[in-house]
């Protein structure tokens, strides 16, 4: 298994997933930023937009984080980083997993860029919308599952860190408490040495 990985970019969700499952897979430094290092062919036969994370594992090739996600969770039950299908927390976890890229990136972009928000146009609802439902959710569990951690919670995680580090959300409040609760964990620990100089 192949990890396709950047400093300091989205690929650290999908490290920190890996370290988690404590499958062996070989990270593989790919600079976006420099045109030869992403125009690499074998990075690109993996990543055809030149994005990170990319991953390949035998013939299967992933480029969102959240299709990775769901990858790693049913290729590999053993990891027990998802529930099965047919599971009842199954629709719960696939909710959860895509609620990233799906909902909480562009409710991010929508307040960085201070648009107006729109909840009945734009699919995300709105970045306050975003926020108290994240919020409501973590309020009376661990993790998005319960007392479970997933692959959910590993996007769910990253994000909600972003939020905090890039101010768009601070208190002592649920959101807090599940970051604090994501950065204690030692495959998050591992993961984030990679981005440190």
């Amino acid at each position: 298994m192949k990890l396709y990985w950047s400093q300091n970019t989205r690929a650290f969700r999908v490290a920190w997933l890996l370290e988690e499952s404590g499958l062996k897979y070989e990270r593989i430094a790919v600079d976006i930023r420099d045109v030869k290092s992403k125009n690499d062919p074998a990075f690109r036969a993996v990543s055809p937009l030149g994005k990170v994370p990319a991953l390949e594992d035998g013939a299967a090739r992933l480029s969102d984080s959240g299709a990775i996600c769901i990858y790693v969770a049913d290729q590999y039950p053993e990891t027990q980083l998802g529930p099965r299908v047919g599971h009842p927390d199954r629709a719960r976890f696939l909710q959860w997993v895509t609620y990233t890229n799906s909902v909480i990136e562009p409710s991010m972009a929508e307040k960085v860029a201070k648009l107006e928000p729109r909840p009945t146009s734009y699919g995300w609802g709105s970045f306050d919308l975003t926020l108290s439902t994240l919020q409501s959710e973590l309020s009376d569990r661990d993790w998005i599952l319960g007392e479970r951690f997933s692959a959910a919670d590993v996007l769910l995680g990253t994000s909600a860190s972003w939020l905090m580090q890039f101010g768009l959300h601070s208190g002592d409040d649920a959101i807090a408490a599940y970051v604090a609760r994501c950065k204690a964990r030692p495959a998050w620990q591992r993961a984030h040495a990679f981005d440190s100089p």
